[in-house]
């Protein structure tokens, strides 16, 4: 379980990130951010733990109530370990070459289990190598997990 503690240089770095999101300037985001604000600050909600912060979030939340958030007893899931994401990948990958497709990939990230926008995968896809019209996996889980 990730830890839900935080020394002063991350709270530093929170205030930053919250201030980035916070559009209006008026010490508020909205909470329609709040799943990317948490991960923007290094944190890992499921959607389900984000839809069940928004109930109690109101329209908008100011950075006290994002600190409460951050600090909720059990904290947000770990990241998990590389080998785990690419176990999931080895489902894919019929000829177990550390590869798979592009377009079976953006499928994956886009239908399956916690679903991405395409512009997110676009995004993710312009860190890797896709010359050959497939991605190595392990590069992919690797990239992501470092960000």
């Amino acid at each position: 379980m990730a830890s839900n503690h935080y020394d002063s240089q991350a709270s530093t770095n929170y205030k930053e990130a919250f201030a980035l999101f916070d559009k209006r300037g008026n010490g508020r985001v909205t909470v329609d951010s709040l799943g990317d604000l948490l991960r923007a600050c290094g944190q890992n909600p499921t959607l389900a733990e984000i839809k069940d912060l928004e109930k109690g979030a109101g329209s908008d939340f100011d950075f006290e109530s994002f600190q409460r958030i951050l600090n909720r007893p059990g904290g947000f899931r770990d990241p998990g370990e590389p080998e785990e994401y690419c176990r999931g990948f080895q489902v894919f990958d019929k000829d177990m070459t550390g590869y798979i497709g592009v377009g079976q990939l953006k499928y994956i990230l886009t239908n399956l289990g916690e679903k991405m926008a395409e512009e997110e995968v676009d995004e993710l896809l312009k860190a890797v190598d896709t010359s050959s019209g497939q991605v190595n996996y392990t590069d992919l889980v690797r990239t992501i997990l470092a960000n």
